[in-house]
């Protein structure tokens, strides 16, 4: 089930956090998620089963550039390669299509997931090396909506 962020999840996506770094983040970047989920959150959704959280990911929006970007997705390593982050992300996909403002939809991720938003229609668009920390670069993706 997909549902709305509440701040009692706070604890156990940062737990989520740990159990993906540094596989998939540095370390380093746990105060920049922390910081995120107490300050920068407009659209976070939770994915739950069973009463245990095993996946979550949002949404920012910059309706000034007719922007909104996907962000902070994380999946239970016991649950990755099963769907989750599909479901998750096709979830904000279809969010962010309702509104007609939008005109693109843009992913920050590293060289280790692009390829999973490759397959669900991004386009690179930049990479910059060392970007969230040492050998975790920046790749920037898109898809246009128009």
């Amino acid at each position: 089930m997909i549902r709305k962020y509440t701040p009692k999840d706070k604890n156990e996506l940062l737990k989520l956090f740990r159990l993906n770094s540094p596989k998939y983040f540095d370390s380093s970047e746990e105060v920049d998620f922390e910081d995120y989920l107490e300050h920068e959150i407009e659209d976070y959704f939770i994915y739950e089963t069973n009463n245990q959280i095993i996946g979550c990911g949002g949404i920012n929006y910059f309706l000034e550039g007719g922007i909104a970007r996907i962000s902070w997705d994380i999946i239970h390593p016991e649950f990755h390669g099963k769907g989750i982050g599909k479901k998750l992300t096709e979830n904000r996909l279809s969010i962010i299509r309702e509104n007609k403002d939008i005109q693109k939809i843009i992913v920050r991720t590293s060289q280790i997931v692009y390829p999973f938003y490759e397959k669900m229609g991004f386009e690179l668009e930049k990479v910059v090396k060392d970007f969230w920390a040492e050998n975790y670069d920046l790749y920037q993706m898109k898809i246009s909506l128009n």
